[in-house]
């Protein structure tokens, strides 16, 4: 394929197999919180010792995030893109497969490698795939794959995991993620590296003021999200009582006001940037205070907890579909994700 340096016409086959890889990846991602009380049972583990494997993902995540960019900045975006998806289908693979938890530990590192270095490139790669005026809309498309996998990772995998087992799961997982691959291959051009990037300039954003404490702030939010995500299939079932099916509509509800959420966050942003980011988290802690206190009532905690989906859209809004906005969208993409791999940091739920 030709060096990509600048695109006359918009590369859509491309753009979708970003999406693809996108969705793979969020998908593996979120699955251990739908799937953390048999994989903990079949390792002869707690709840909490198995919720670490989203903190390895996201420690990772979390460093390759801020040294992927300089340590590849002589590569080929293509090879690197490929690359990431390579390590998503041999993730899943190593966890299916995975007889004790440091194994297991281990695939989700890949993992983390993949998803901090697809996450940090992915924004970027969009805007060499399409022309300036058309930014906007790939913007739209690859975030879309978030919102599916937002919306049927979890409960998917709760339901099919009960049906398979929670190796299949991962193994179909893995089959996804191959499907990605297959595509990137077929239809991303080589993009070659351009412009210089230092890791200093991180630090020299992060020295400006108000920006480090903004990112901290952000940052907290984030990591009380994922650390209710990560342990609501052992809540529902040990305090809500509730059944595999009760799980999988909960996260569903979940997974839909989160969507709807997305899409109700720029008109809250465009009104008042301040206010939705004080009012979202204030109504996080909200609910997260009356789940424990007043949990045990399957309707009570259901709404709950899909209540909780919506807030915490617009706390790492990205840009609604459609926006014409590029610069403020890619803004927003890059720095709201670069606290991905934080904000899934999690304590162990038990000893």
């Amino acid at each position: 394929m030709n060096e990509l340096t600048q695109r006359a016409e918009p590369a859509w086959a491309a753009v979708i197999s970003v999406t693809l890889g996108v969705f793979g990846l969020v998908t593996a991602e979120f699955l251990p919180a739908s799937l953390l009380t048999p994989m903990a049972e079949d390792l002869g583990i707690t709840e909490g010792m198995a919720g670490q494997a989203v903190t390895a993902t996201a420690a990772i995540a979390l460093l390759t995030s801020l040294l992927i960019t300089a340590a590849m900045r002589r590569i080929d975006r293509r090879f690197v893109l490929l690359t990431f998806s390579v390590l998503l289908v041999a993730s899943n693979l190593l966890v299916a497969l995975a007889p004790t938890l440091p194994v297991l530990l281990i695939g989700r590192v890949l993992l983390g490698v993949a998803l901090g270095g697809f996450w940090t490139m992915s924004v970027a790669t969009i805007m060499r795939l399409v022309p300036e005026e058309l930014v906007p809309r790939a913007l739209s498309i690859m975030f879309s794959g978030v919102s599916v996998a937002t919306i049927a990772a979890a409960p998917l995998g709760s339901f099919f995991g009960d049906l398979i087992g929670w190796r299949n799961v991962f193994l179909a997982a893995s089959l996804l993620g191959l499907l990605a691959l297959v595509v990137q291959y077929a239809t991303l051009p080589r993009m070659a590296p351009s412009g210089v990037t230092r890791l200093r300039t991180l630090f020299d954003v992060l020295m400006r003021p108000r920006v480090g404490l903004g990112m901290l702030a952000a940052g907290l939010v984030f990591t009380g999200h994922f650390a209710f995500f990560t342990y609501i299939r052992p809540f529902l079932e040990t305090v809500t009582g509730v059944g595999v099916n009760g799980v999988a509509a909960i996260l569903l509800g979940f997974g839909v006001a989160n969507f709807v959420g997305n899409f109700l966050a720029g008109a809250l942003i465009e009104r008042s940037l301040r206010l939705t980011l004080v009012v979202a988290p204030l109504l996080m802690g909200t609910l997260g205070l009356s789940l424990a206190s007043q949990g045990g009532m399957a309707i009570l905690d259901g709404a709950l907890v899909a209540v909780w989906g919506w807030p915490s859209a617009p706390s790492r809004w990205p840009g609604p579909p459609g926006s014409r906005a590029p610069c403020r969208t890619r803004q927003r993409a890059q720095v709201g994700y670069w606290w991905r791999p934080f904000s899934s940091l999690s304590l162990p739920a038990r000893p």
